[in-house]
Parts: structure tokens; C-alpha cells; sequence
């Protein structure tokens, strides 16, 4: 449980046997391959080279290829595969069979040119839906739409916004000419549609007529026959593009077999386009490359034990102090804090030589977790939940592998603080019972104490626990400052704070708080004062430290109140939607009402908690020793979406 040492690694091998080392170290998965700090532009190193990047390129373009098509099939074929789906087990060489990965290459270019086809008849299909609507506003009319008139008749198709009056717009045309006559069409909410026919000595006066009216010439080109007959061919090529695409999707659904080899293959372009990258970062001469990055000290007898079949030159060196703030950084941690690694990288990794958080924070972070949800059966939920997922499912991402986990450890916390407190669904068990029995004597399941009834006994165990994870802070930065060498300093700050609180309590419990008032102004006045120079700098240092600390100190157990607050809240909550239900006297209504009202009651605690419990954290506890800044270890390794390696 601590911050795995790492040392760096130099490497001079043969570009003969670059590929297959690459593949070792991938392997191995205990190796950050970095950039040595060359300047390829400086002449003294003009014969040395970057490794060209089409590998990478091409890994990377398989790649896209490969997810492409699987989201495509994702798309056509509709088979469920279940909430939890187990990934298979290959082999390494199985991962790796260039036969394979050349089958899944032309599955996923089959699958892409369905896609085109589909999205070329899709987009075929679009045009004739829009000429079809083209068409709608003049299906009534019985007109070829290709006649245009002729030496004497004038045939105009035109539109007039849908709030103007028909009526009027006939009587100004039939004024403005006795041989012109409207032919009504249709109508929606925007505009009417019309024919007008005149005759050509009379169109100029019948379209000067039309123009107050908001009147727009309508011109359909390219169509013969009256809009009905076009409509109903445009039916018939539409019911023709149906059944293309219906063949075209099911064409793409019939690679449905084949998503287990396309997942394996993506997975396989993904390790190839990692170890591309980590190649770009070497450098080349025409007959050896040199390689630069980190391993892990624990790791370097099994790296060394890989490097023996290859012939190269190697050697590992500790970091120096200057070093470290560009060492990489790993963390080992046991079964029971390693989820905790889930809160450690949202805030910030810690500095390469420092303190690992995450066995300091565990008991904490847990602990403060089930004393909020405070609930047995959301604890069970939360359990099974954890199991169920982790069995099934078997998450890999850096995120749910830790947080699924994290689920379940705070779900024994608060089944356990549900059992202290008599929580199952809030009151669900009595408020049933009593539905069932009103003479019933189940008014409560036992309890060590009620967030309802105890309130205020609630809040003082909360600042007490608050309390006691600032004095922890306290004495992990105390023990920091020792092991520096800052002894004096430690003694100075935490060290005179400490005797502060005991001086307090000694004092209250005894019935002697001005003797002690008095010992621990002694004690700030010869200790707050340390590091400044001269009276009037000790003076101010001792007055700004009274201040910071005194604020500071309350300020941050007063904020540990919200354990006890979001306790209430989520007893309340549950409490309230079990009352409603049973307010209906039915128990069916009382199961319905009270599971909504619990299911969103659970839903909001597992957020709220899990925010609150991280403020603690990281603002009241990691202020007073974590030290932030490290850089994460990113080792070439097989990292798998959809498989899992057989481990040899």
C-alpha cells in the first residue's frame, strides 16, 4: 500500500528485433516508453532518426475500420445480447492471427459498402418524399403539369399566404379580366394553392391583381402528366426503395456472426496502434534503436528475465530528487484499498516520493459514505449490485473497475449503519405491519440510536468523527514534516495544536478551563511565532496563526455536520413516500408509492453521498498532507475492450 518505486530504463537494441521486443514489453505490461531527451536537430545527432508513422497510421485507420462496422451492425442487427455480456477468452497467438485479422478487414469493408449503399438509397429516398410533398397541394388538380398555355391561354400555378381571402383574390382577378378564371387546388396552414388560366392579353393585369394579395409563381419542372399520376409514381419508386433498403440492412445484419471476430480484431488494431505509438517515441540508427522510460522496481527481474533471448544492450537507474516531478507514478494498494484509487485520480495523483492517500482515505471515505445512506436495505441494493456486476459484467475500465467495487464496500458500511440506526426502506417494515395490524406493537425495528429521535446526538458523533480525521491529517503531516528533518517545525504547528485540543478537553472535563486557557496561550505564544524574524514579525506571526487556525479549525469540523444532515435527509425522505403510501390503506398502493419514493430517495444518496463524501475528503483531510502532481504510469500493456487474454 504505497507509491511503486520506479527507476529508469535505457535501452540500445537491434531494429531487427525491434518488433518483436515491443511485443515483449506489451507483454510484460511493466514499461513506459517515453521520449529521450535527444535534439534530433542538433547535427551532432544527424544520424539518428524518428521510425516513420505509417505503421501507426495504418493501425489506426484498421482501427476505425473495424469499430465502423461493428457499430454498424450494432445498428441493423437488432439481436439482444443482454445487460452483461461475458467477454471470451483468446489467446495471445489467437489475438494475433494475421488471418484472422485479415478476414475481419474484408468483413468490415463488406459491412461499410452496405452502409454506403444504405445511405445512398436513404438519401434517394429523401429526394422523392420531398417531390412527393412537392406534389401534395396540387393532387386535386386534373392538369398535365408540364402545359404551360399556349399562343392565347396562359397557364400559371401560383400561392397566396393561407390568412388572405380567397374570395377577394377571385373577385380582383375576375376584374381584372373577364377571360381569366382560379382553379382552387388545396390548402394548409401556410398557403392556399391555385391554377390561374387567362388569356395572354390579360395575364399582366391578373398578375398585378394578384400581387397585393402576397401572390408567389410556382413553376414544376421536369414533371409530365397531372400531379396524381407523378405521385402515384413516385409511390411505386418509393415502395422499389423500400424493399432495396430492407435488402441492404439485411445484407449488413447477415455479418451478425462475424461481430465476435470484428471485436477481436478492433481490440487487436487498438494493442497494435498503442504499440505504434510507444515505437514513434524511439530512435533509430540503420542498424539499432535506443529506447528511454520507466519500469517498475518490482517488475525489473521479470524484465530482465524477457530480455535475455534478445541482443541488446540495457541498465535501469534510480531517480534523483530533481528528477521526480517527471517520474511516473503508480500506485499498489490491497483488495480493500484499491477502490479508492476511483477518488484519488478525480482529484489528483500524488507526487512521486510522497504519501500514498488511498489506505489513509479508505477507512474514512467508506465509513462517512454508510453513515450518510445510514439504510440496511440500500445497503443490500448496493451490495448485490457490486457482486452481480462484477461477476457478470467483469468491468475493465479504469473507472468502473474501481468504483463497482467502491459500491459494494459502502454498502456494507450502510447496512451496517442501517442496522444501528433500525433502517430497511426507511420504515417500510413497521409502516406495513401496522397497515396490516393497527394494534400491532412493530412500531420500530431495533435501533442503537434514530437519526429522527437523536438528532442532536447525531450531529455531536459527527463533528467528534470529524475530529478525529483531523487530528489523523494532523499527525500524517506531523509525521511528513519529522521524517523531512522539520522537526522543530512540526512540533511548532501541529504538534502545538495537538496540546491546544487536549489542553481544551482536559480542561472541560476537569472544571479547570482557565488553568488551561492559560497553559495554551503559553504554549501559542512560544510556538506560533517560529520561522519569522524580529518581534514585530513574531508578534504578526503569532496573530495571523491565532486566526488561521482558530477559522480553519471550526470552520472544517463544523463542515463534517453534513454527515449527520444527509443521514436525516435520506431517513426523512424514505419515511415521508412510506407514510403516503400507506395513507391509501391498500397494500399494493402502499408497495407502489413506497418503492417510487425509495428507488429516487436511493438514487439521489448514492450521488449526494458520494459528492459530500469526496468534499470531506479532499478539502477537510488532503489539505493538511497530500502533496498532488503526479504524472500517471502509462506502461505499454494490452488494454482490451471486448476479449480477455488467457494469462500463460
Amino acid at each position: 500500500m504505497a507509491i511503486v518505486k520506479m527507476k529508469r530504463l535505457r535501452l540500445l537494441g537491434m531494429r531487427s528485433d525491434r518488433e518483436r521486443l515491443l511485443h515483449l514489453l506489451q507483454r510484460l505490461g511493466c514499461v513506459e516508453v517515453g521520449e529521450p531527451a535527444i535534439d534530433l536537430s542538433d547535427p551532432e545527432w544527424a544520424a539518428l532518426a524518428k521510425p516513420d508513422g505509417w505503421g501507426l497510421a495504418n493501425a489506426k485507420e484498421q482501427s476505425v475500420t473495424l469499430g465502423n462496422a461493428l457499430n454498424a451492425l450494432k445498428t441493423y442487427d437488432k439481436t439482444k445480447e443482454g445487460i452483461f455480456r461475458v467477454r471470451p477468452e483468446v489467446s495471445e497467438d489467437e489475438l494475433f492471427d494475421d488471418n484472422a485479422y485479415a478476414t475481419a478487414q474484408d468483413v468490415a469493408r463488406a459491412i461499410l459498402e452496405g452502409e454506403r449503399n444504405v445511405a445512398a438509397l436513404t438519401a434517394e429516398q429523401g429526394k422523392l418524399q420531398l417531390q412527393k410533398a412537392a406534389l401534395a397541394p396540387w393532387l386535386p388538380l386534373d392538369v398535365p403539369l408540364e402545359m404551360e398555355g399556349d399562343e392565347t391561354i396562359s397557364l400559371i400555378l401560383g400561392t397566396i399566404p393561407a390568412k388572405a381571402d380567397f374570395a377577394a383574390v377571385e373577385a380582383a382577378v375576375a376584374q381584372a379580366s373577364e377571360l381569366s378564371s382560379l382553379y382552387y387546388s388545396s390548402a394548409d396552414r401556410d398557403f392556399h394553392y391555385f391554377l390561374l388560366m387567362c388569356h395572354v392579353s390579360g395575364e399582366e393585369a391578373c398578375l398585378e391583381a394578384l400581387r397585393p394579395f402576397g401572390f408567389t409563381r410556382v413553376t414544376l419542372r421536369g414533371w409530365t402528366g397531372t400531379a396524381a399520376d407523378n405521385d402515384r409514381m413516385v409511390d411505386n419508386q418509393l415502395a422499389v426503395l423500400e424493399e432495396k433498403l430492407t435488402q441492404a440492412k439485411a445484407h449488413i445484419a447477415s455479418f451478425a456472426p462475424e461481430r465476435e471476430l470484428l471485436r477481436r480484431c478492433a481490440d487487436r488494431a487498438a494493442q497494435d496502434a498503442a504499440r505504434e505509438e510507444a515505437k514513434g517515441r524511439l530512435i533509430d540508427t540503420d542498424e539499432t534503436f535506443f529506447l528511454e522510460g520507466w519500469v517498475s522496481a518490482e517488475e525489473e527481474e521479470e524484465l530482465a528475465k524477457g530480455l535475455d533471448g534478445f541482443i541488446c544492450a540495457w541498465e535501469t537507474q534510480e531517480p534523483s530528487l530533481e528528477e521526480y516531478p517527471d517520474v511516473p507514478v503508480a500506485l499498489k494498494n490491497n483488495w480493500f484499498t484499491r477502490p479508492l484509487s476511483m477518488v484519488t485520480d478525480m482529484y489528483a495523483l500524488p507526487a512521486y516520493g510522497s504519501l500514498d492517500p488511498n489506505p489513509l482515505m479508505a477507512p474514512f471515505f467508506i465509513f462517512f459514505y454508510g453513515f450518510m445512506m445510514a439504510d440496511m436495505g440500500y445497503g443490500l441494493l448496493m451490495m448485490i449490485a457490486s457482486v452481480v456486476i462484477m461477476k457478470k459484467a467483469k468491468p475493465k475500465g479504469p473507472t468502473m473497475r474501481h468504483m463497482i467495487p467502491l459500491l459494494g464496500l459502502c454498502g456494507i458500511s450502510t447496512f451496517i449503519m442501517g442496522a444501528l440506526t433500525g433502517g430497511f426502506f426507511g420504515d417500510l417494515l413497521p409502516q406495513l405491519a401496522m397497515m396490516l395490524n393497527p394494534d400491532t406493537s412493530f412500531t420500530a425495528l431495533p435501533a442503537l440510536f434514530s437519526p429522527l429521535d437523536d438528532a442532536l446526538a447525531v450531529l455531536i458523533g459527527s463533528l467528534i468523527i470529524g475530529l478525529l480525521q483531523v487530528f489523523t491529517g494532523m499527525g500524517i503531516s506531523m509525521y511528513k514534516q519529522i521524517k523531512n528533518g522539520e522537526v522543530v517545525a512540526a512540533l511548532c504547528n501541529e504538534g502545538a495544536w495537538f496540546c491546544v485540543f487536549l489542553l481544551l478537553a482536559l480542561g472541560i472535563l476537569l472544571g479547570q478551563v482557565k488553568a488551561a486557557l492559560i497553559a495554551i496561550a503559553v504554549i501559542l505564544v512560544l510556538t506560533q511565532g517560529h520561522g519569522k524574524k524580529g518581534i514585530v514579525g513574531k508578534i504578526t506571526g503569532i496573530g495571523g496563526s491565532l486566526y488561521n487556525n482558530i477559522t480553519g479549525y471550526f470552520s472544517d469540523i463544523l463542515s463534517y455536520s453534513r454527515l449527520m444532515a444527509l443521514m436525516l435527509a435520506g431517513a426523512v425522505i424514505a419515511q415521508v413516500f412510506n407514510t403516503l403510501g400507506a395513507i391509501t390503506g391498500n397494500v399494493i398502493s402502499f408497495f407502489i408509492i413506497a418503492m417510487i419514493g425509495n428507488t429516487l430517495n436511493f438514487a439521489l444518496n448514492l450521488l449526494s453521498c458520494y459528492v459530500h463524501d469526496m468534499r470531506l475528503q479532499c478539502l477537510e483531510y488532503f489539505g493538511r498532507f497530500y502533496e498532488d502532481g503526479g504524472k500517471p504510469f502509462r506502461p505499454l500493456a494490452f488494454s482490451t475492450k471486448y476479449i480477455d487474454i488467457e494469462k500463460e
